[in-house]
């Protein structure tokens, strides 16, 4: 069922995202009066799933969910139609248009995209407002497990104050930013310092084989125990451990750190278990393990329950949603943007981290969730958009590259050469998809 889930949140979005990204073409290309044969979702190799022609446009819906296309007449495109392209233009073909109006119907459809996901990124600020929790709430600081991290020179208990010089606001904005980051300045020990992260920190990450890079500090509240651990019968689930080996404990970290110099030992402590406080003996094993499951992520509502943190809530009316989903908008495409640059700087080793399809589908959560449906796919709209800029013959990007020049030196490229470019372009395309998609198998083979 969890499959199906996000099976049909991965087909919708993306269905949503190429219907849009060809309208965009269609729609200025009608407008200029060129003829549009095809319309398409999803690509029709050999045979389609579905299709039927209305006036002189052929729409369907093919059965490899790769993409989708519109074939507009006299445009040197995947079709490849190099007989329609050998007879004499026609005025409804593309190649007849003014130039400014085929650099309009070929940036069409990464406009819409542009648009689409500032439209989301405006509802969802309408419709869900935001909940948060303050930079400045974390007054003990982040937690750091991940052992890649701490090399790179953060720790538990570190403030976060600013990365690359810009603010820290809010706790979830920091893994994203911290990811690409260069520069951290944090608080430690009352002292004011400055982290410097290694130029491929991204390799080391995906190295390390571990997601989080930091993770607020929660309280150790027992998930479970393991049937072969002594404590099974000491602690149940739900239990918080407020007290471990005569020292106060707040969080689970600090229960971690210790356990890690109590191996074979049977330690005091004390539970809290429906409000009420009950002194316990926890047995740590030789290899320095509980046996013990702990609550690494928690609900904020009961974080703030507990008095570890505060809440913030904001809600917004329809005309103040725009200029705080813009925002939010313009950050999104900004930091792709830099996730772009450095996936394309081989020192940084971010290519590694390349995912195709594969890698989508698993954004997807395994339960409905429309905040979730729509965050993604404004993130994947952004990401549609900007890649179909790259000036790659066979994208937006490389067409619009051709267009430019021709505006600029009055001159048009042949036939013969856009043919050409378009083979290159296919070429490069069908690499970058058996990389991406190679990636995505070697993951799961080795397991990151």
């Amino acid at each position: 069922m969890e499959i199906a889930i996000k099976l049909s949140q991965f087909l919708l979005s993306l269905s949503i995202l190429i219907i849009l990204h060809e309208l965009g073409h269609f729609i200025p290309a009608k407008l200029f009066k060129t003829r549009v044969e095809k319309f398409y979702l999803f690509f029709d190799i050999k045979y389609s799933l579905l299709k039927k022609k209305i006036g002189e446009t052929e729409y369907g819906i093919g059965w490899l969910p790769l993409g989708g296309y519109v074939k507009i007449s006299g445009m040197i495109d995947e079709s490849m139609d190099k007989e329609q392209m050998a007879l004499p233009p026609q005025p409804w073909e593309f190649r007849s248009k003014p130039a400014w109006q085929r650099l309009i119907i070929m940036l069409g459809g990464v406009t819409v995209n542009f648009i689409l996901a500032f439209i989301i990124y405006i509802g969802m600020t309408f419709f869900y407002g935001e909940q948060y929790i303050a930079n400045s709430e974390l007054k003990d600081g982040i937690w750091v497990s991940n052992p890649v991290v701490e090399k790179a020179g953060l720790k538990t208990g570190d403030k976060i104050v600013a990365i690359d010089g810009v603010k820290a606001e809010r706790f979830y904005e920091l893994n994203e930013k911290i990811l690409m980051s260069k520069e951290i300045e944090v608080i430690r020990d009352g002292n004011s310092q400055k982290i410097h992260f290694p130029v491929n920190f991204i390799d080391q990450l995906m190295e390390g084989k571990r997601a989080s890079l930091i993770e607020l500090r929660v309280p150790f509240v027992v998930a479970g125990v393991e049937e072969s651990s002594k404590n099974k019968d000491i602690v149940k689930a739900k239990d918080i451990i407020t007290s471990f080996n005569g020292k106060p404990i707040t969080y689970a970290d600090q229960v971690l750190a210790a356990v890690d110099m109590l191996k074979g030992k049977t330690v005091a402590a004390i539970v809290k278990r429906d409000d009420k406080e009950i002194p316990v003996n926890i047995k740590v094993n030789d290899i320095a393990k509980l046996g013990i499951a702990y609550a690494a992520r928690m609900p904020l509502n009961n974080l703030e329950k507990l008095g570890l943190y505060k809440i913030s809530k904001q809600e917004y009316g329809f005309f103040e949603s725009f200029p705080v989903g813009i925002n939010r908008g313009f950050e999104q495409l900004g930091s792709y943007w830099k996730q772009l640059k450095a996936i394309f700087n081989p020192s940084t080793g971010a290519y590694k981290g390349v995912g195709g399809f594969a890698a989508i589908f698993n954004i997807f959560p395994n339960t409905w969730s429309w905040e979730a449906f729509w965050s993604i796919t404004a993130l994947l709209s952004i990401m549609l958009g900007v890649m179909n800029l790259l000036p790659i013959p066979a994208l937006d990007g490389g067409h619009v590259m051709f267009l430019l020049y021709e505006m600029i030196s009055g001159r048009k490229p042949s036939d013969k050469f856009l043919e050409n470019a378009q083979m290159v372009g296919f070429v490069l395309l069908i690499a970058l998809l058996l990389f991406a998609n190679g990636n995505d198998i070697y993951k799961a083979i080795v397991g990151k």
